[in-house]
């Protein structure tokens, strides 16, 4: 699950939907707040405008009626009151400035008569307006979602005869609310670039990208690969190029180096026969043993030369194996003996040939120098690991990197049938390494050596990319 999460594909979709999800709550609460905004002035304006005209009726009205209009204009969200003094000291600024202006025009005044506005937040724990009933604070509160928050208005309009019409009323601001159709909108859109985005990345990025990964795969296990097609966007078609470059260039070197190899050892064949021949026409016995064996030793090197340039033309097909009856099979030939140990069932691809011909310079080394060879294998994150172990002296830790180089023997006596020619371990890690694995020698803690080959497994999702 969580591997899934590192693809590029489920990494821009993700990426796609949060912002998608980021731009419509930063939308919605810009929208929150312009709605809010327009509902405020729209209420200041209302609660101005009957201020405005309770106090032109109260100034052509008799003083007499002035209490009864009173009554008739107060409701439970606007109070008016005649007083002989102010309750607003001056008109705020702002949005305070906007609810004068609108009293003075419905008035008709040219600024002579004097207005004051202040508009303030209501904070800490707010309840319903007193004058509500019951019914109409339940409902209320229901509307508002429990969360009341409020700007309180108060109007001091001056009106003759001295005396000041107090107004104050309260209108709570409206909770965020999250539309149907903003939602629905925001469900279609996503919908609609996200088939946008799985249709390039499936067919124009992800896809040759997957089979790029592959082809480098198969080409690292030595697999003949063919010429990627130029596909998606000029980047990715611009990579697909570097990768077939690469891999002709790598082909021709691997077959130039194989081939002069090959040559060599091809050439050297009919100089050795004619000395073979006139060593044996030498007349001191001794002489001519030593030099037929010096001949012979000469002709054993160049046949371990072409087969070791033979193992690296990696002509042969690659097959998946089961490596459990791989191995036994190899164990079943009598070629070398050893021990097996079973493990799980694991499949694997490799050039069967080559590869029993790797494994058996492996076991052959650890049956001459460790007496006893015990092979066994291993699934370890993404590589199947076979061990190849032994009894023997082991190898000084200075000599475990060289002993794979060509040639290299660390049985001084030079004699070949203690020894070989050195080239086993040679002919072994350039097989494995043609199969894109490795292998490493290490010195085990209770005596002896063990040969650690690993080769990667083909990975499910490069299977289904190919």
């Amino acid at each position: 699950m969580w591997r899934g999460l590192h693809t590029l594909r489920v990494q821009l979709v993700l990426l796609i939907v949060v912002a998608l999800a980021v731009a419509q709550v930063i939308s919605l609460l810009l929208f929150a707040d312009e709605r809010s905004l327009a509902i405020r002035l729209s209420l200041g304006f209302e609660a101005a405008g009957r201020a405005a005209n309770v106090a032109r009726l109260l100034e052509e009205a008799p003083a007499d009626l002035r209490p009864s209009i009173l009554r008739a204009a107060n409701s439970p969200l606007v109070r008016f009151d005649l007083a002989d003094l102010p309750l607003v000291q001056r008109t705020d600024q702002s949005d305070g400035v906007m609810v004068e202006n609108r009293v003075r025009a419905l008035l008709g005044d040219d600024y002579s008569r004097d207005i004051r506005v202040e508009l303030h937040e209501i904070t800490g724990e707010l309840m319903p307006l007193p004058n509500l009933s019951h019914e109409m604070t339940e409902m209320h509160v229901a509307m508002m979602r429990g969360e009341l928050s409020a700007t309180e208005m108060t109007l001091s309009i001056a009106i003759s005869g001295g005396q000041w019409l107090n107004v104050s009323t309260r209108f709570e601001r409206p909770p965020l609310q999250w539309p149907f159709y903003a939602m629905l909108t925001f469900a279609l859109s996503a919908f609609a670039i996200l088939v946008a985005v799985f249709w390039f990345v499936m067919t124009r990025l992800t896809g040759p990208l997957r089979r790029l990964v592959g082809a480098v795969d198969r080409l690292g296990r030595g697999e003949d690969v063919a010429a990627l097609p130029m596909q998606g966007p000029a980047e990715v078609r611009e990579l697909t190029s570097g990768f077939n470059r690469m891999q002709d260039r790598l082909t021709r070197f691997v077959a130039d180096r194989t081939r002069v190899l090959a040559a060599l050892g091809h050439d050297l064949r009919s100089p050795l026969t004619a000395l073979r021949v006139r060593a044996e026409m030498v007349d001191d016995n001794e002489t001519r043993d030593s030099l037929v064996a010096s001949v012979e030793e000469m002709q054993s090197m160049v046949d371990a030369t072409l087969t070791f340039a033979r193992g690296l033309t990696g002509n042969e097909a690659v097959e998946t194996v089961e490596i459990q009856a791989f191995l036994r099979e190899l164990q079943a030939s009598k070629a070398v003996a050893f021990t097996l140990t079973e493990g799980q069932p694991l499949q694997v691809r490799l050039r069967p040939n080559a590869m029993r011909r790797a494994l058996r310079n492996l076991i052959e080394n650890a049956v001459r120098y460790g007496n006893h060879a015990q092979v066994s294998w291993s699934a370890q994150d993404d590589s199947l690991t076979i061990t190849i172990a032994d009894d023997g002296p082991g190898i000084p830790d200075k000599d475990i990197a060289r002993v794979f180089d060509p040639f290299f023997r660390l049985e001084e006596s030079r004699s070949l049938e203690t020894g070989g020619h050195g080239l086993g371990l040679s002919i072994a890690r350039s097989i494995i390494r043609a199969h894109g694995g490795d292998i490493t020698l290490k010195n085990r803690n209770h005596g002896g050596l063990a040969a650690i080959v690993q080769l990667p497994f083909v990975a499910k999702q490069l299977k289904e990319g190919d």
